[in-house]
């Protein structure tokens, strides 16, 4: 089968590996769409992530769907938590202290023509939904949740700041959600004009945090009940900060480049803030088909670029220029 591995930054390679033989509790599912997140662009770029380096070539991609040997399609869930450690007993599987995740560290993930996945993370896709479609629930898991973990109830005043694919699903999900007002931010022209056809009622132009004063001002000088940090950008940060209004949640799921989140304490103390930080998604895989399904949610519009396996280089060189939004990688 073909496989794409990282051998170092901007340097992908395809190889011809073995199928993979799939244990007991495992089906082999051939891989058929595979989005391009920004986590991934981290190894792309700068060879790891955080503090988990690339030492070895790495086949990226967790966020993927496929077809088992029966014929069922499927979207993949990429955390493999152990269910048995303390954090995956209380409910908190992602805070896994075994995880497996699929393209970081030592896991292998989806940018490969075949894989063997715990069947236990396999969810069916409706007819309804395409291979991209099913990619795509991951990043709206992690969207979905960041609006849990926000506490987000009918008639609150909502702020996104950073408008790349999670960004707009939350953008999404805030309108779904009751938001009375949602003012969303980001640096390119394109993701602001998309998050006003997504359901912002105010959609601002970022400009290194001159745009707090159009923030506040659109907010009735209110401040937000809820700031949702998407951008993974110190600037990102202080201005969802100065925009929440006293007492209220900042939800932090961008992940910064120097792995350093930063701000100005006595606003966020004196404020007395929520700072809650986002670590991937739980539980969250069929509720977010039923959004994509009763189409409540789109997915499909976020994505803007579809790429050959062939070309999976190219697929990472727009994803790292900020080109359009979601990039998918097709294997069919």
């Amino acid at each position: 089968m073909r496989v794409a591995r990282l051998h170092a930054a901007g340097v992908f390679q395809i190889h011809d590996e073995p199928v993979p033989t799939p244990h007991q509790d495992e089906t082999l599912v051939r891989v058929t769409a595979v989005g391009v997140c920004g986590s991934d662009l981290h190894w792309f770029s700068e060879g790891g992530i955080g503090d988990a380096r690339l030492d070895h070539p790495l086949i990226l991609g967790h966020e993927f769907a496929g077809v088992t040997p029966d014929g069922q399609r499927v979207a993949v869930d990429p955390a493999i938590a152990c269910g048995k450690c303390m954090y995956c007993l209380e409910g908190s599987p992602n805070l896994c202290e075994n995880m497996h995740f699929a393209g970081h560290g030592s896991d292998d993930g989806a940018l490969r023509e075949f894989v063997a996945w715990p069947t236990r993370f396999l969810y069916p896709l409706p007819s309804s939904m395409s291979d991209a479609d099913g990619a795509m629930l991951e990043p709206l898991g992690v969207a979905l949740y960041a609006i849990d973990l926000a506490g987000l109830r009918p008639g609150m005043r909502v702020g996104i700041f950073g408008c790349g694919p999670i960004g707009l699903l939350v953008v999404q999900l805030a309108r779904i959600s009751g938001a009375i007002q949602i003012i969303a931010t980001d640096k390119l022209p394109h993701r602001v004009d998309i998050a006003r056809m997504m359901g912002a009622s105010h959609a601002i132009q970022a400009d290194a945090g001159h745009e707090i004063s159009e923030v506040l001002t659109a907010s009735q000088n209110r401040g937000l009940d809820v700031a949702f940090e998407v951008a993974g950008e110190n600037e990102a940060v202080e201005t969802a900060i100065a925009a929440a209004r006293p007492g209220g949640r900042v939800i932090l799921a961008g992940i910064p480049a120097d792995d350093r989140t930063s701000f100005v304490a006595s606003v966020a103390r004196r404020k007395g803030l929520t700072l809650q930080l986002v670590r991937r998604m739980k539980h969250t895989y069929p509720r977010a088909i039923h959004l994509v399904e009763q189409g409540l949610i789109d997915v499909r519009s976020v994505v803007s670029h579809h790429f050959p396996f062939e070309k999976a280089v190219d697929a990472y060189t727009v994803a790292a220029r900020r080109e359009g939004l979601k990039i998918i990688i097709d294997l069919r």
